[in-house]
């Protein structure tokens, strides 16, 4: 297939909504950027910073708690990637979930089953399992985006515009939590992550 050929939708060019691939820093963007430029840029910084507090965390960094907190970051990544796959896949487009979150009664074990069933999961297992569906949400978000920009709905359904304003809320609600996580891990501390680190 020529490449070169096929029409890029500027609702789709947005920085850091290519899937699979990192942001790109564009720093007029960052301080000037349109409505969608500004929504995905705003999300992928989230997601960059999130991922930062969860790298190179072994197994027993992983399942660490504060006091009565039952929160951990092994906890943390299932959470975001089950809202990634609950906002992106099933709220917007009615597509199944991750085979992960398939056969859980989310509603009644929204509170207790990322913080319970990440346990006994491999940290690698776990950063995957985000990294998949962050992916999945980038593929579906740009499609979306195509079809109607930021008011796409599904009939009856919460607009694109509504999905990433929560899915950015639950980010930073979020990596506040893994701030304080990740220092009592290791004693790593930091608002963002330098511009070398990777983003899945």
């Amino acid at each position: 297939m020529d490449t070169d050929s096929t029409p890029t939708s500027p609702l789709t060019s947005a920085p850091g909504f290519t899937a699979g691939r990192p942001p790109e820093w564009d720093l007029d963007i960052f301080k000037h950027g349109d409505e969608i430029q500004t929504a995905l840029i705003t999300l992928e910084r989230n997601r960059r910073t999130f991922a930062w507090k969860c790298w190179d965390v072994d197994s027993d960094g992983m399942q660490l708690h504060l006091g009565r907190s039952a929160l951990t970051l092994g906890g943390l990544l299932k959470h975001l990637a089950l809202c990634e796959e609950l906002k992106f896949q099933a709220g917007l487009m009615g597509a199944p979930l991750l085979p992960e979150f398939q056969g859980v009664d989310h509603d009644s074990s929204w509170e207790t089953w990322a913080w319970e069933s990440a346990k006994d999961d491999d940290p690698e297992a776990l950063r995957d399992l985000w990294v998949r569906a962050v992916h999945r949400s980038r593929d579906t978000v740009a499609s979306a985006l195509a079809e109607s920009g930021l008011d796409f709905a599904p009939e009856g359904g919460m607009s694109l515009r509504r999905l990433i304003s929560d899915m950015i809320e639950e980010y930073a609600r979020h990596t506040g939590h893994a701030d304080l996580l990740r220092e009592a891990v290791d004693g790593a501390t930091g608002e963002g992550p330098p511009g070398e680190f990777p983003v899945p």
